[in-house]
């Protein structure tokens, strides 16, 4: 006598809960968080940022504002991933070598992050640096890249730009003929609604070729 084959009664929970398992974790991955990131140029550590550091920590007693690290700007603010945001800063970092940053003078801005700086020439190599990361990252602005070094951030008044812009010439009168080597891009997540900087924070860093 055959006896009718008895089916499994946890197959109809266990491959919808497998599907549910799948579809929450595709879910999930497509739905990571986005946040604001920025690709800084990093000084170097041996002289220059402790140099830097010294001049900026001086003009923050002078004036307020905030701590943050030396740093030159290749990147503005947009908003990915982290993963993403790290493959971006890898693919551009491969295809880049280190090249050098001249200062041009100590400069005064318009707006918080723009307080008191110091203006880098825009000599081709840095142009490059930075049309280069702009592509990799799919970034535009409206302005052409300016590459600055900031001081200071703060929301002074004219005045007082100009006498933090006087007070950094007299505290380090060759800071205006500063040359260094660009070896090192990070990418930092910035908020830039946190002026206080304390949530900033540094995700990845890559060293550049020398050749």
């Amino acid at each position: 006598m055959r006896f009718p084959r008895q089916k499994n009664p946890h197959r109809s929970i266990l491959s919808p809960y497998k599907e549910i398992q799948i579809s929450t974790a595709l879910s999930m991955e497509a739905e990571a968080p986005k946040f604001a990131y920025s690709v800084w140029a990093l000084p170097p550590e041996a002289e220059v940022a402790p140099r830097l550091r010294e001049l900026m920590g001086a003009l923050k007693s002078a004036f307020g504002g905030p701590r943050f690290e030396p740093h030159v700007t290749v990147v503005g603010l947009i908003e990915l991933t982290e993963e993403e945001a790290v493959k971006r800063l890898r693919a551009a970092c491969d295809g880049l070598k280190a090249y050098t940053a001249t200062v041009d003078r100590v400069a005064t801005g318009t707006f918080f992050y723009q307080c008191v700086y110091l203006l880098l020439h825009p000599t081709p190599e840095v142009v490059e640096a930075g049309s280069h990361c702009w592509k990799h990252f799919g970034y535009t602005q409206s302005t052409p890249y300016m590459p600055h070094l900031s001081l200071l951030y703060g929301d002074l008044n004219e005045e007082e730009k100009k006498a933090g812009q006087d007070k950094a010439n007299s505290l380090d009168p060759t800071i205006s003929s500063l040359s260094f080597l660009i070896s090192r891009l990070a990418l930092y997540k910035t908020d830039p609604d946190d002026k206080t900087c304390l949530s900033w924070e540094k995700i990845a860093e890559c060293t550049l070729s020398s050749s």
